[in-house]
């Protein structure tokens, strides 16, 4: 079967795909493709940093934490910038993982409004995260540190973040090889646990 008869957008086919270390992202003219680097980054689900000026906001009660309540206007807010790689295309192909139960989102609000969040793709005791966002300051980091605390109590083994960015860098995310990767994906997977 050649390319053009595998629709990679189809929930199940998608899966596969994650689950094998691979990611989709829409270029410029909108066409997905899929993406495996050779060096990825994770965040240690055992060993990340919590930084110091996040704590205080954290843990006052100024942002109101949900899980999988609005996943599309999160969605749909991470793809509300200048240049996007979630294409229209995408977020109707995210609909089938949702439908699963294999996409879910953090979300943040702040006097009832969406405020801040992220998404990423679960497959048993991996979370694959995809994009988050803010409207204000330090919206995105908390529901990042939601994420982890809900994760390691959930007893997932895997935190992918596909890139490293000076954002990601201050929770302690680190590159590895795509063969240690590998291996993370493997110990993943034998954990049978549901977000």
């Amino acid at each position: 079967m050649n390319n053009n008869q595998i629709n990679f957008l189809e929930p199940d086919t998608m899966l596969l795909l994650y689950a094998r270390g691979a990611f989709p992202m829409a270029d410029e003219k909108g066409v997905i493709n899929w993406y495996m680097p050779e060096i990825r980054t994770i965040i240690p689900l055992n060993n990340f940093n919590f930084p110091r000026s996040l704590k205080k906001i954290y843990y006052s009660n100024y942002f109101e934490y949900k899980f999988d309540t609005q996943i599309i206007e999160v969605i749909k807010n991470c793809a509300d910038r200048k240049e996007t790689w979630i294409s229209n295309e995408l977020i109707e192909a995210y609909k089938g993982l949702i439908k699963k139960g294999n996409l879910h989102s953090v979300e943040v609000y702040k006097d009832d409004e969406l405020v801040g969040g992220l998404y990423g793709v679960t497959y048993r005791g991996a979370f694959f995260g995809e994009s988050m966002f803010s409207k204000i300051s330090q919206a995105s980091k908390c529901a990042l540190i939601k994420l982890i605390e809900h994760l390691n109590e959930k007893k997932f083994k895997l935190l992918d973040v596909q890139y490293q960015t000076e954002h990601l860098s201050m929770f302690g995310a680190v590159e590895i090889s795509f063969e240690e990767y590998e291996s993370l994906l493997m110990e993943s997977y034998k954990t049978d646990t549901k977000f």
